[in-house]
């Protein structure tokens, strides 16, 4: 056994590369799919608490939320949140639509935009004992 050629070497180092490049590219893509979901979260939980806060209230907890979790791309433009409230006599609904992209840059070899278009309605009840 102890005249063995090496001849895994090289399988094992495109395996490692391969591997590094993926821990690399999970580095940079995590933390902003992450952040898409923890906001999409946040606004469905903000929109079934909707029903005795006005509007402008709704709105600013979901921009809130959105800079606590660095989301600043949806900060940045007016239109890419928006919240409204529909009532019908005693029920109604609250719509938060997220409308924005976020830019990953991989290393500066590959950029890649995530569009977020997510549209949440939650039921409100007004007049509910």
């Amino acid at each position: 056994m102890r005249h063995q050629r090496g001849e895994g070497k090289i399988g094992c180092l495109v395996s490692l590369l391969v591997l590094g490049v993926l821990g690399a590219a999970a580095f940079k893509a995590v933390p902003v799919y992450y952040g898409n979901s923890e906001l999409i979260d946040a606004c469905d939980f903000i929109a079934s608490g909707a029903s005795r806060k006005p509007l402008e209230v709704v709105e600013r907890e979901v921009k809130d939320k959105a800079r606590e979790l660095g989301v600043v791309e949806a900060l940045a433009d007016k239109n890419a949140i928006r919240a409204s409230k529909a009532t019908n006599g005693e029920a109604g609904t609250c719509t938060i639509a997220l409308r924005y992209k976020r830019p990953i840059d991989f290393y500066g070899v590959y950029k890649f935009t995530l569009v977020t278009d997510k549209r949440i309605t939650k039921p409100i009840f007004e007049n509910i004992s």
